[in-house]
């Protein structure tokens, strides 16, 4: 079920927003099974099948999140614990998501013929196994309490709002919301206009963007530079929108019900270094990957570079293959572990301060470069084209098919470039300030947007979410 359909936004979740407020007000114990029951319905809505292995993850992780209470002072007991706890978590995603990518290698590199099962890939699959390797990571480290009640280990890990694309929201950030949130009129009011803010994000603006980059990466025959540069500019306007339009919608039925999840973007595309764009985007991965991974190798603490650079591997590494099971994703991955392995050992955000636009030019190359290879279907269309955007395919400058998606979306494309900075916080803080507009004009507005993006959904434009496939 997507959080942009008609079906969510009409009748899921006015009936849970209902059932929650109305028929639970004020009993906690029935308002978390009605969550934790309503979650799995969101789930199961689509594949039914896969709810199954989600429960099967929330019983692994309840149970060894006890084993984990039980023995703490017995760090060899722990040790097996945590061994046994990542080897299923590890399991389940290797055979859902690695197994058919592995073998597809192993029949090429060796020459074999081994057959190759169809496995679905269960959605979001990769999101809610950090959620349950955060349970029982963060009970070990000690900054969160063990749940004695399965439902409430349930309730964190399959949380709808958070459950199929994030933000990947680690145990110890909502830990004692589970049982003692506090719900209050400002927090529901402020996520209502989240959730309206990331809808319209992801109708308006990632729907759009996401017609041209289809028009340039999925065209059968050779494409323009200029086509090449606007696909691929689209995507990242698209990914963007598409992706934190998730985030804002999740964050706002978060506070809708009491939930405080952290902030997964923070506006990337006005970063100045690689370093930069990472603290800025998926902030919720990047994170987990410091604390889990990252912190435990040593960190940047580590006397030796070359134990530093390992370490920055295996994360870029763990990064990108986490993406999916692609050596387009590896490569994107690795891409950036070169990149950011360069800026810590040459501390160039220090050494650079002053090239202001000659950073920001890199960065955003680098990111379009990086973009390329997370779209295209393989590492060949990724050649391919790099070469279309470079001129090296025999391709004209511009074209047709170029002016056509230029011309038909330059409103939406110049509104992706606007709404990509820090452009409305500063409108309604210093225009709004000067030009006296009022919460009724920005009310106003928002509702006005929010109908136009309700008909687009109506009208059953396009409309996936990207990091489903995830």
């Amino acid at each position: 079920m997507l959080f942009s359909s008609s079906l969510f936004i009409f009748f899921f979740l006015p009936a849970v927003i209902f059932c929650y407020y109305v028929l639970f007000r004020k009993k906690r114990v029935l308002q978390n099974i009605f969550l934790l029951i309503a979650s799995l319905i969101f789930y199961a809505w689509g594949e039914p099948k896969f709810v199954f292995i989600m429960i099967m993850t929330i019983m692994v992780s309840w149970f060894f999140g006890l084993m984990v209470d039980k023995f703490r002072g017995q760090k060899k007991a722990v040790r097996i614990i945590l061994i046994l706890d990542t080897c299923y978590n590890l399991g389940i995603l290797f055979i859902f998501k690695y197994l058919m990518f592995s073998l597809h290698n192993i029949n090429s590199i060796f020459g074999l013929s081994i057959d190759v099962p169809s496995i679905a890939l269960p959605i979001g699959i990769s999101f809610f196994t950090f959620h349950a390797f955060s349970y029982v990571l963060d009970i070990h480290r000690g900054v969160a309490k063990v749940q004695k009640n399965p439902m409430y280990v349930g309730l964190y890990i399959s949380l709808f709002p958070q459950l199929v694309a994030g933000p990947i929201v680690r145990y110890e950030t909502i830990a004692d919301e589970i049982k003692y949130r506090k719900e209050t009129l400002d927090d529901f009011t402020s996520g209502v206009t989240r959730f309206m803010t990331g809808y319209m994000k992801k109708v308006l603006l990632a729907n759009t963007m996401a017609i041209i980059a289809n028009n340039a990466f999925d065209s059968k025959g050779t494409i323009s530079v200029g086509l090449a540069w606007l696909g691929v500019l689209a995507y990242a306007f698209q990914i963007y929108f598409d992706f934190s339009g998730y985030s804002d919608m999740a964050l706002g039925m978060g506070k809708m019900f009491g939930f405080h999840f952290l902030e997964n973007f923070n506006f990337p595309y006005i970063s100045k270094s690689i370093s930069e764009f990472w603290r800025r985007w998926h902030i919720s991965l990047g994170t987990w990957f410091r604390i889990y991974v990252y912190f435990p190798l040593g960190g940047s603490r580590v006397k030796s570079k070359r134990r530093l650079v390992f370490n920055l591997f295996a994360v870029w590494f763990l990064t990108g293959i986490w993406h999916g099971a692609n050596w387009t994703f590896i490569l994107w991955g690795l891409m950036y572990f070169v990149l950011i392995t360069i800026e810590k050992l040459t501390d160039f955000e220090k050494k650079f301060k002053k090239s202001g636009w000659a950073k920001y030019i890199y960065t955003m190359m680098f990111v379009l470069f990086g973009w390329v290879l997370f779209r295209a279907k393989d590492l060949t269309a990724a050649v391919e084209y790099f070469k279309a955007m470079f001129g090296l395919a025999g391709n004209a400058l511009i074209d047709d098919a170029f002016i056509f998606n230029l011309s038909q979306n330059i409103v939406f494309l110049v509104c992706a470039a606007v709404f990509s900075l820090p452009a409305a916080k500063f409108i309604r803080e210093k225009i709004g300030d000067r030009f006296k507009i009022t919460d009724i004009v920005y009310v106003t507005g928002m509702i006005a947007l929010f109908i136009v993006a309700v008909s687009y959904t109506v009208k059953g434009s396009y409309n996936p979410f990207i990091y489903f496939n995830f």
